[in-house]
């Protein structure tokens, strides 16, 4: 007695035919082709914060508040690797937090670098925050374009109270025996990245004559500082060196320290004039993601924002000015400080956004 074939079975029996005169016909069933995997989206600036209070928007500024707010950065990727989620919005313009301390920095910046959603190999950085100023050069609300960025961390230390007489700091260079020791070491490790020069000098012209907001309460501050002329000034736009390491030290040996400690890793060139927490991790992520052609050092700005001097006001002491300083009494210069970084960062990052045709293939410089 016969027995109908079914649908499912006839399917199959018809297949098996066609294989049989047409082998090419099972290949073309088997190997469908993948749908087209989604192209990186090309980045053109990544805006680097490195610490913000509460939620992205609304309430108090921390560093990333007014950039996501004045850039319109919208568009919400988690960074399930990093710190923070990134933002992007719709001109190219990406910000991340990074976190504070140097190595929340380094494996934030790590985990944007290496996230292959996103094509950074183009990218211009601008890393934008506030610090701890140098009365001897900058006054509160003042903007840092780095020149250097020299790490603070990398050391020997002999504590405070064992100091030989005749060192003027506890702290000695990597395979250094005392204090600034010459010669410099021909290999150096992540104790000073260079920027590019002609990028810096381009970033300093483009801002050098933006007026930054003052104050009542900035003047007021200031006026403590004499003896310092550079503190008294209103807030300006400079270019200078970047200290940067996660203690977060404070007074005048410390500033001394700070400054001879850049003059040593410059050959002499450098000057001091801002402190920052993380900037030596963001470089060093940097360091090894342009050696993987995922970024290009050759795009990266650091600038930092006068929120304190980083020694006491004549007349005080170190501790009495750090006991106000976490009280917020020495923070008059939070809010100029943050607002600071954004306009005079920002004015950076429209300037290759509107100019991208050529700032894709040609890094600015100074004329």
């Amino acid at each position: 007695m016969s027995r109908s074939i079914t649908p499912p079975t006839f399917t199959l029996f018809r297949t098996l035919i066609l294989c049989a005169c047409c082998p090419g016909f099972l290949f073309a069933q088997v190997a469908k082709p993948s749908a087209s995997p989604k192209m990186p989206i090309h980045v053109k600036v990544v805006v680097v914060a490195m610490f913000e209070r509460g939620e992205d928007t609304g309430g108090g500024p921390g560093e990333y508040h007014l950039w996501v707010e004045r850039e319109h950065l919208d568009q919400v990727f988690p960074l399930p690797a990093g710190y923070h989620h990134v933002r992007m919005n719709k001109d190219g313009v990406l910000g991340m937090v990074t976190g504070v301390a140097t190595a929340k920095a380094a494996a934030s910046v790590m985990a944007l670098g290496l996230d292959p959603r996103f094509d950074l190999s183009k990218a211009y950085w601008v890393i934008a925050g506030i610090g701890g100023g140098d009365p001897a050069d900058v006054s509160l609300g003042s903007a840092v374009w780095a020149n250097h960025v020299i790490d603070g961390d990398i050391a020997y230390e002999i504590d405070a109270r064992e100091i030989p007489e005749s060192w003027p700091t506890g702290y000695v260079p990597l395979q250094k025996a005392t204090p600034y020791e010459q010669p410099l070491s021909s290999e150096l490790d992540g104790e000073v990245y260079t920027l590019n020069q002609g990028l810096v000098g381009w970033a300093f012209g483009l801002t050098k004559d933006i007026q930054l907001a003052d104050s009542d309460n900035l003047r007021a501050a200031r006026a403590q500082f004499t003896g310092f002329p550079n503190a008294m000034k209103p807030p300006f736009v400079t270019r200078g060196d970047n200290l940067s390491g996660s203690t977060f030290w404070h007074g005048k040996r410390m500033n001394e320290w700070a400054n001879a400690w850049t003059k040593y890793y410059t050959g002499g060139q450098g000057n001091y004039m801002i402190s920052a927490m993380e900037d030596s991790g963001t470089l060093q992520a940097l360091t090894f993601l342009d050696q993987a052609g995922r970024a290009d050092l050759k795009r990266v700005l650091v600038l930092r924002t006068v929120s304190n001097y980083d020694r006491e006001a004549p007349g005080s002491t170190p501790a009495d000015d750090l006991k106000e300083s976490l009280t917020g009494r020495k923070y008059s210069a939070f809010l100029p400080a943050v607002e600071a970084a954004e306009t005079v960062g920002d004015k950076v990052v429209r300037d290759i956004v509107e100019h991208w045709s050529v700032r894709e293939s040609t890094i600015p410089h100074a004329p």
